[in-house]
């Protein structure tokens, strides 16, 4: 009897093992090497095509992808956290006119700017976002002071502003966000009366000097030397939208999510389409619940949920051994990615 009791014992060791083994080969396969840090920003995606740009802007836009990635690859290098590479990361590209965030913001059908942001920390999963604001110079700032200086989660409108105010943040006249290309670019739109995703292809947003259609949303994903991972993202919104519309990018799970356990995710795309997916969290979700690798899990959200239900964009993610992966449906994504060796890409088109 107790030789049976063994071999029983034996058996279920063994078995466990074998499981185990396959599990770990499974989680594995898409791991080419563990970082100590790394950082994945993104500055838009859409139909963004190469014989419809010129050397010029291409120069431009990839400067300030490299001046953004690199001023929070610095403060990760220097051991500073996730959450505040991101924040900074992001201050860059609010700061430039190219991409639709901050500075660059498009306008509503009333002729202003209203901008959202949000972020998220992913080892205490506290987050905090903006929606609606009209003064506030960088979002993302705002949206980090919610998370860390109220109870709340989101603010929005009016109440933000004010907020944004008694937190010390910058505050600029709502003349600081025009620049003349947004400008024309909503009385186009206006002119066709047509809701203009600024950059969706099927109504499409042209820049004068590109040509070409692009969604400007800007974010950035990092994990630290702390294995603590954060995510943010940043917008303008909809070439004129209306009635206070609000994208993804604001909602936690859909434009935003981090978590220690999985990934942090920045998504860039037709806003209602991922709110619908709750794009950023369904990543973190098959990799929790069903084990898919990040890789697995942003292709499958982004071709197989967001592409059937009509929707274009992309994410940007990275997991908590420093995989990076961007993935897009589109022509393009503005995008970049820096590991904990230095080494850095930076991209415009899709390679496939």
């Amino acid at each position: 009897m107790k030789k049976i009791i063994l071999l029983f014992i034996i058996s279920l060791v063994f078995i466990s093992c074998k499981q185990k083994e396959k599990e770990t080969s499974s989680e594995n396969h898409s791991i080419i090497e563990k970082q100590d840090f790394a950082i994945v920003i993104h500055g838009g995606a859409g139909t963004i095509l190469k014989k419809n740009m010129t050397p010029e802007k291409e120069t431009a836009y990839k400067a300030v992808l490299k001046e953004a990635i690199k001023s929070g690859h610095t403060i990760l290098k220097n051991g500073g956290t996730s959450l505040d590479a991101i924040t900074k990361t992001i201050n860059v590209m609010e700061d430039s006119p190219l991409f639709n965030a901050g500075k660059g913001a498009v306008f509503t059908n009333e002729g202003t700017n209203e901008l959202d942001a949000s972020i998220m920390d992913g080892e205490t999963l506290n987050a905090g976002a903006s929606a609606g604001t009209t003064t506030v110079k960088n979002p993302i700032d705002l949206a980090r002071a919610i998370m860390d200086n109220s109870p709340h989660v989101m603010l929005s409108g009016k109440g933000a502003d004010i907020f944004a105010q008694e937190q010390g943040l910058e505050i600029v006249d709502p003349s600081y966000f025009y620049t003349e290309g947004r400008f024309k670019a909503l009385e186009r739109t206006r002119a066709s009366e047509k809701i203009e995703l600024d950059h969706n292809d099927k109504s499409v947003y042209y820049d004068p000097e590109i040509k070409d259609s692009k969604f400007g949303t800007v974010g950035c994903v990092a994990l630290d030397k702390n294995g603590n991972l954060a995510a943010g993202t940043s917008t303008g919104g909809m070439t004129n939208k209306r009635w206070g519309r609000v994208g993804d990018v604001p909602i936690i799970g859909a434009g935003t999510y981090a978590n220690n356990a999985t990934c942090a995710v920045s998504s860039t795309g037709w806003g209602e389409y991922f709110i619908r997916a709750t794009v950023a969290h369904d990543i973190s979700a098959l990799m929790e619940y069903k084990g898919l690798s990040l890789k697995e899990a942003a292709y499958e959200v982004i071709h197989n949920k967001v592409g059937k239900l009509g929707g274009n964009g992309g994410v940007v993610a990275v997991d908590n051994i420093g995989n990076m992966v961007f993935e897009f449906n589109t022509e393009g994504m503005y995008r970049a990615s820096m590991n904990s060796k230095g080494e850095l890409v930076v991209e415009i088109y899709n390679q496939n």
